[in-house]
Order: structure tokens, then C-alpha cells, then sequence
């Protein structure tokens, strides 16, 4: 049996592996030998940022990193540095080729614009796939995406906070005790954007350096010219917090986020992280209606700050519910049932009928009393990494694999869509399309440059 069919026995499709037991070693591996089927063979696409982080927690829950692909040398040299074996390549679609037979799955950790085209190119290859969120940067790109991973069968993981940690699972099993009655209302802010938002394009430019593929970077993006850092006094680092001035690069590393071709800002950045749980506690699927308001809004940029409300109908024994975002240091009203404490710089809070939860805290504390012996009834898993693995290996699907991370994909992206409109839209997600307000249609759907496509 080849190494090829052999990996694919093992660790192929989702439904192959939930049927089979790990291959023992003296199968596979031959005498002393481990096998593959004890560590699969991870590969990592976009490598220098995040990805340095997140792949030693794959390291950590069981992969063995084989191969890396960057199109920064210089980024991406402490993930270079610390594995030396690894195969190196700048370009993701001849690391595929070449690692068609020698890989069981690839890490995504690349900026946003360019999360969609690697992502189908993965899943046409039938590996298994984590990649950083949001899932992509655009909500047909969410649909194409998301459809390819359930043709393809494979397990998948977005890097969203946990809703299967123990926070998470308490928070879930209070809300539907009744802890705090019918949720009506859900509060979430957060610190971000820790980077330059609401500025306007550099006049000027730079020459690429030679350990930058600025081309490749670009990716599906409209080309652009290539600019390195702003001027020490430039404003768009002066309206940004401290954190900015460390980090002056215009698009690359780090500050693509800012900026609609490449990143989704902060709701984009953040936002995924703090609904997972929310939508899981509240049973959601796709809201109904979104509007926001924010400071100035650039065609190129997102704001310093903005205000995004959701409106989601009745589900099940769940009544209608508003849900409201906050970014740029703006924060809710504190309600009276907090009993003078301040609210955290980031988080999540529900308001029902009886109380409020922050995080998964029941206030006042007379509420909290009465229901401290809410039995703990669903299971805590082992997180991002450790779910991805497990999935992998042929268990359940990771807690917010490509699916379930869509509806929280589309969540940040049709808000960012409000803020750009800064209109009250319908939302029609069957049709995908705003049926009050058909101008917004066209950030739906955005053309890729010449010579990319999904």
C-alpha cells in the first residue's frame, strides 16, 4: 500500500475516519518506526504572524509540522528557524502540488483577502483545515468555502475563542436553566482596532524588498503599489492607540486589518471570537436585519470606531433577540443589576427578562444564589487546537469547524457592510441579497484581480 492510500485509509474524509480506529503502529510505521497515523503531517501556510503561535499549539496537541509556506522570508524566520526540517515554499499552490502525497492537513494563518482562495484550494485537495478567522473576507466567498468543506468531508477548525471551554459550556447551560429568564438582549464591545483604521491611502511608494513576494501578497486583491511604513508623525498612527506604534507598517505584517481589500477591521478581527459562544447559548442562525453607525467611513478603510445592531427572529422557545457590537472603546450602558462593578474593557453580556450575565456570571446576586446548582451537563473540550486534532483523528467535528463558523463569518461581514452603507439593511440570507436597499448587493460579491479565481 502506497504512503499515499495508506494516509488517506486513515486520516481521509471526515465520515472515513469517525468509522476507524487508529492503525496500529506495526501496520504503517514498521518496526521501530512511528506511524502515521500517531502524528499527522501538518503543513502551514502563512507562518510569520499568528501562524508562529498557532502552529506550536497544533505542535502541542499532536501534529508534526513537515512543511512551511510564507511570502515573507523575513516574517516568517522564527517559524523557519524553529524547524529546520520543514520544506520551505512561498507559493501555497505549488506546496499543494508538491505535498499532494507527504500531508494529512494545512494551517491557514494568512491576512483575510487571501483566506478563500487557499481555502478551496486545500479542500479540492481533500486535506484537513484549520484556518484563522473570519473564514473569508467576503459572504460569497463564506458560501463557496463552506460548501467545498462539506463536499470535501474532511475536518475542519476555525481559530474562534472556544464555545466548548468551560466558560463557554456554563454559560450555555445557565441560559437555558433560566438563569436570568428570556434573553432579549446581548451587549458585546471590544478594545480593538489596535491598529490604524479611518485613514486614507499613502501617495506615495516604495521598492519591494527582495524577501517579500509583494505580488503574491496581493493575491486576489487589486494590485496596489507597495508602501513600508508611515511617517514616524503621520495621523494614522497618532488617532490609533499606543499599540500602533509599534507596529507602522501601512498593509504588511500586522496592519492589513484596517483595510477593506485586505482585512475585515475590528469587527472582523474580533468578532468571531466573542459570538461563538453567544451563538451557540442563543441557538442562532442568520439575523434578519443589521444597522450601524460609526465614525468616519472611507471607501478604502474602516472606522476608529462603530456601533453595529442585529436583529435575529424567535427559534425554538427563544424570543426575538437585538444583538449590539461595540468597537473603538465605546462600551454599553452599565445596567443596575451589576451592582456598581465597571464593565471589562472587552466582553459579552446577556440581558433577561430576570437579569444579566456578563461573560458567564449571573447578576445580581440573588439570581446567581438561586441558580448556582445548575448541573453541568455538556462536555467540556480540549480547545482550538485539541478539537482539530481529535477531528483529525476521526472523533466528533472541532467545536466551530467550517459550517458553524460561517454563520459567525457572515455575522462580522454583513455588519461591516452596514458600516460602509451606514444604512438600516433587510437581510434576506436565502437569496443573499438586501431587499430593501439593493445598492449594498454589490460588497456580496467582489471581483478578483486577473488571473485568480475560486
Amino acid at each position: 500500500m502506497s504512503e499515499r492510500l495508506s494516509r488517506r485509509e486513515v486520516l481521509g474524509t471526515a465520515a472515513g475516519v469517525a468509522a476507524a480506529t487508529i492503525v496500529p503502529r506495526h501496520v504503517l510505521g514498521g518496526a521501530g518506526q512511528q506511524a502515521p497515523s500517531d502524528k499527522p503531517l501538518l503543513a502551514g501556510v502563512g507562518v510569520g504572524g499568528v501562524g508562529h503561535p498557532q502552529l506550536q499549539g497544533c505542535e502541542r496537541a499532536g501534529f508534526q509540522i513537515v512543511a512551511l509556506c510564507d511570502v515573507d522570508d523575513v516574517y516568517a524566520k522564527k517559524s523557519y528557524d524553529k524547524r529546520p526540517q520543514a520544506r520551505r515554499y512561498r507559493d501555497y499552490r505549488e506546496m499543494l502540488e508538491a505535498e499532494d502525497d507527504k500531508i494529512d492537513a494545512v494551517y491557514c494563518g494568512t491576512p483575510d483577502h487571501s483566506h478563500a482562495v487557499i481555502c478551496t484550494a486545500v479542500l479540492k485537495k481533500k486535506k484537513h483545515l484549520l484556518c484563522v478567522k473570519p473564514v473569508t473576507r467576503t459572504i460569497d466567498e463564506s458560501r463557496i468555502v463552506t460548501e467545498a468543506a462539506r463536499k470535501a468531508g474532511v475536518a475542519t477548525q476555525v481559530t474562534a475563542s472556544p464555545n466548548t471551554s468551560e466558560k463557554a459550556c456554563r454559560t450555555c447551560e445557565l441560559i437555558w436553566a433560566g438563569a436570568i429568564g428570556p434573553v432579549r438582549e446581548v451587549q458585546i464591545w471590544s478594545n480593538r482596532p489596535l491598529w490604524p483604521q479611518g485613514m486614507l491611502p499613502p501617495e506615495d511608494a516604495d521598492d519591494v524588498p527582495s524577501t517579500l513576494d509583494w505580488d503574491l501578497w496581493i493575491g486576489p486583491a487589486p494590485m496596489r503599489p507597495f508602501k513600508a511604513e508611515w511617517p514616524k508623525d503621520h495621523y494614522a498612527l497618532k488617532q490609533c492607540k499606543a499599540a500602533c506604534n509599534t507596529r507602522a507598517a501601512v498593509y504588511h505584517p500586522w496592519n492589513f486589518r484596517g483595510w477593506w481589500q485586505f482585512g475585515t477591521g475590528a469587527l472582523g478581527d474580533m468578532g468571531c471570537h466573542h459570538l461563538n459562544t453567544p451563538y451557540r447559548a442563543l441557538k442562532l442562525g442568520y439575523p434578519t436585519a443589521v444597522h450601524a453607525s460609526a465614525s468616519k467611513v472611507f471607501d478604502e478603510t474602516a472606522p476608529l470606531a462603530s456601533i453595529v445592531t442585529y436583529d435575529f427572529p424567535a427559534r425554538d422557545d427563544m424570543p426575538p433577540v437585538r444583538i449590539t457590537w461595540y468597537d473603538g472603546g465605546i462600551k454599553p450602558p452599565c445596567p443596575k443589576e451589576l451592582e456598581g462593578r465597571p464593565l471589562p474593557g472587552s466582553g459579552e453580556m446577556y440581558v433577561g427578562d430576570e437579569g444579566v450575565m456578563l461573560g458567564s456570571a449571573v447578576y445580581p446576586s440573588s439570581r446567581a444564589k438561586k441558580f448556582e446548582s445548575v448541573p453541568k451537563t455538556l462536555p467540556r473540550r480540549s480547545g482550538t487546537w485539541g478539537e482539530w486534532f481529535e477531528a483529525v483523528q476521526g472523533g466528533e467535528p472541532a467545536g466551530c469547524h467550517f459550517e458553524w463558523a460561517a454563520y459567525l463569518t457572515e455575522f462580522v461581514l454583513l455588519g461591516n457592510i452596514a458600516i460602509r452603507e451606514e444604512k438600516h439593511l433587510d437581510w434576506d440570507a436565502e437569496k443573499l441579497q438586501f431587499p430593501n436597499y439593493p445598492e449594498a448587493n454589490k460588497y456580496i460579491k467582489e471581483a478578483y484581480r486577473e488571473g485568480w479565481t475560486l
